[in-house]
């Protein structure tokens, strides 16, 4: 099936900072383009960490402030975090208020795969790298979810084009599919019931569809084979469940 990619969703003029940029002009490059991060790159543009909005008022927090009754035990309080913090207090150029590894991803990857990335670290926004590791665009959360914006009409015809005749070989209308507000409804039947557990599952992962209702039927049982005997669309299975 084709996924829409990264790359047709990212901004290509990425604004973007050199390790050695000052604090204040970081400040600035933020405020001026309204934007709440950017990534920091090398001489080779390669992407070295990211700077959000939240690593710039952790420096505001940890200003120093009225002085604190000495504490015991003060060393306990030297965690990885509270070290980072302190380092990113004290930070005058982007090298040091970054956040870094950078975490990135393809031009080439899919949107599922880079929001997957995304809810993983738990990051507002992705360098997109081409081959060589090389800044060419940015994608924020807000750009993935256009793919939420694609019209029913032609989520209706990805999934019969794309799942049903091309992945499945089926007859275009041997399957009825309603679109509605990104709900896919499958009715029919078909030949085997692993045909139907795909169909779902491959329409489940079409761009823009929020949720597949199953009201498919079968004429075959082919849920007994044995592991030694994989059916005819094994193939397409495994590369399901590597995605």
């Amino acid at each position: 099936m084709k996924h829409s990619k990264v790359g047709a969703l990212m901004t290509s003029d990425v604004v973007r900072a050199e390790y050695g940029t000052p604090f204040k002009e970081v400040a600035r490059l933020l405020a001026e383009h309204r934007i709440s991060g950017l990534p920091v790159v090398d001489d080779d543009e390669k992407v070295l960490g990211v700077i959000s909005e939240t690593d710039l008022m952790t420096r505001q927090a940890e200003a120093p402030g009225p002085p604190e009754p000495h504490r015991r035990f003060h060393w306990l309080g030297w965690t990885p975090g509270s070290r980072a913090r302190r380092t990113k207090a004290r930070a005058r150029t982007a090298g040091r208020l970054m956040s870094s590894p950078a975490i990135t991803v393809h031009s080439d990857a899919t949107v599922a795969e880079a929001a997957r990335v995304m809810a993983r670290h738990r990051v507002e926004r992705l360098p997109i790298v081409d081959d060589e590791e090389r800044l060419v665009g940015i994608v924020t959360r807000r750009d993935l979810l256009q793919v939420f914006l694609r019209p029913d009409s032609e989520i209706r015809s990805s999934v019969r084009n794309e799942v049903l005749v091309r992945a499945l070989w089926l007859a275009p209308y041997s399957v009825d599919v309603d679109v509605h507000e990104g709900v896919v409804t499958l009715t029919g039947q078909l030949e085997r019931r692993s045909e139907c557990a795909m169909a779902v599952e491959m329409c489940r992962q079409t761009d823009g569809v929020v949720a597949v209702v199953d009201h498919l039927t079968h004429r075959f049982d082919d849920s007994w084979r044995q592991p030694d005997e994989p059916p005819p669309e094994a193939i397409t299975g495994n590369w399901l469940r590597r995605l």
